[in-house]
């Protein structure tokens, strides 16, 4: 058994280990919720969670700002006295998030090619005369045939709606006025919860009077959807069977 294969076998047994502790760990921790709805989490602070790291965008040099002498009104402003609109961290604002994709495409490639070489020599130096020929000289010198051929198709038939409200919190405001927002929303319905993220960047020029932005006016968006619960645990396949799904070279 050379080392190398015997390397494999070690790390593939050390990854089997690991992945019986830690279905272990989960399976103690899912015997204790046993009847049990699964848990809520906590409302926290977006920049005090571990991984986040604060936004940096090109931005253009700051311009001071001007105003206007004995002038109630402020340029931008929607309402008299007050934009009621997110502007500062910790301001609030709803985003719609309406998301309705589909697209069907379908692509066929056909190609095929013959070709046939056919060389010989019929009378070589008075080939004729001998008594026997085709023993003496071949009749062909090259023959080749050839013949290939190939047909590709593709289809992609693809169609996802989702249409929902989120309230998201500032969490920064970058040098060129624009914010960065997030938003989680969960509900628990029975033994399953539904999660919705949103986070991006918005202009404050997109938010409306309403203090409502669309999905489609934030840049960078991250929207993820999904749950967890009996039923996502229940569509999941087992730690081993994913252990082996990666480690399996067929």
């Amino acid at each position: 058994m050379s080392v190398i294969r015997l390397n494999r076998i070690l790390l593939a047994g050390a990854m089997l280990s690991l992945a019986a502790l830690a279905s272990g760990c989960s399976s103690i921790d899912r015997l204790s919720q046993i009847g049990e709805k699964p848990k809520l989490t906590e409302i926290e602070n977006p920049t005090t969670q571990p991984g986040y790291k604060p936004v940096q965008m090109p931005m253009p040099k700051p311009e001071q700002a001007s105003y206007n002498a004995n002038s109630l009104w402020r340029n931008g402003s929607r309402a008299f006295f007050k934009d009621q609109r997110a502007s500062r961290i910790g301001d609030l604002l709803t985003v719609t998030v309406n998301i309705t994709d589909k697209a069907n495409i379908a692509n066929e490639t056909q190609r095929s090619r013959t070709s046939k070489e056919d060389s010989g020599i019929t009378d070589f130096i008075g080939a004729q005369t001998i008594t026997q020929p085709n023993k003496i000289l071949p009749g062909r010198i090259l023959t080749t045939d050839s013949t290939s051929s190939s047909d590709g198709k593709g289809s992609v038939n693809r169609q996802e709606a989702l249409q929902t409200n989120v309230a998201a919190v500032v969490t920064q405001v970058l040098p060129n006025g624009n914010l960065v927002v997030e938003g989680k929303q969960e509900i628990r319905v029975n033994f399953e919860i539904r999660e919705l993220i949103v986070a991006g960047i918005v202009r404050p020029e997109d938010i409306q009077s309403d203090n409502t932005i669309e999905s489609s006016k934030i840049a960078q968006a991250r929207i993820a959807y999904g749950g967890r619960g009996q039923i996502t645990d229940v569509q999941q396949p087992r730690y081993g069977q994913q252990v082996m799904d990666v480690l399996l070279p067929f």
